[in-house]
């Protein structure tokens, strides 16, 4: 293999932001690190890129290591390059954040990793530039959130309207009004609702909606400017 002379060798990882929904809170995943240095504490799931692999490419394996399975919603966040970043040597990394429903694949999370879910806005220490990286994460996830209905990738088949707002709440660390939610929510067109009620959480019983997957998939044109621009922290 040719190699480029006089140029050093430094090390390319991928950094996992995993965004996760109980019902009742946003939370992230994170693992206990196994390796010096900082062994023992809070890290993001990550790993470092083969020879013959793409970043994406090991991010998609990095996730399914750590839950088993394919096809979770995934984007690239941004990649961070700082010379002093990783203690040990030269490590650039490309981060990506993803969404799950917590519920959905709680079964399937790899223990191996000694992993634990936090809420959003009472995380530990962690490790490295690994705050950076999740704040960063934060302001990406608010900011896509307000143009498209990705959120609905961190909820179950069926939900109610008021885990939708919680979910939504959580989110941006804001209040919405119930009316005004409701209202500008079902004006997109993009919930079902169904005949069943959660009547679990409430005397009056709440009914339960579903994603329309026909209009989700074909574009989310009505979801532009859904949350007010005051809640968004454009990260552009």
């Amino acid at each position: 293999m040719r190699r480029y002379s006089q140029q050093k060798r430094f090390l390319f990882a991928v950094d996992c932001i995993i965004f996760g929904y109980d019902g009742q809170e946003l939370k992230l995943l994170v693992i206990q690190r196994s390796f010096e240095p900082f062994k023992g504490m809070w890290s993001l799931v990550g790993g470092f890129v083969s020879e013959t692999e793409s970043a994406e490419g090991a991010a998609a394996r990095v996730l399914k290591d750590l839950t088993g399975l394919d096809g979770l919603y995934m984007e690239q966040l941004h990649s961070f390059t700082d010379p002093e970043r990783d203690a040990v040597e030269r490590t650039v990394s490309i981060a990506y954040f993803a969404l799950i429903d917590i519920k959905k694949y709680k079964q399937q999370i790899n223990e191996d990793y000694h992993p634990a879910w936090f809420p959003i806005n009472k995380l530990p220490e962690l490790i490295f530039d690994h705050t950076k990286i999740v704040e960063l994460a934060k302001e990406k996830l608010r900011y896509n959130a307000a143009l498209h209905p990705l959120l609905f990738e961190l909820l179950p088949a069926k939900f109610t309207m008021p885990q939708l707002q919680s979910l939504y709440q959580a989110v941006y660390n804001a209040e919405f009004d119930k009316g005004n939610f409701n209202r500008k929510l079902l004006s997109t067109k993009l919930l079902l609702k169904l005949k069943d009620k959660d009547k679990l959480n409430s005397k009056k019983g709440a009914f339960y909606y579903k994603v329309d997957i026909k209009k989700y998939s074909a574009g989310f044109k009505s979801f532009l400017n859904f949350v007010p621009s005051q809640h968004v922290n454009s990260v552009l």
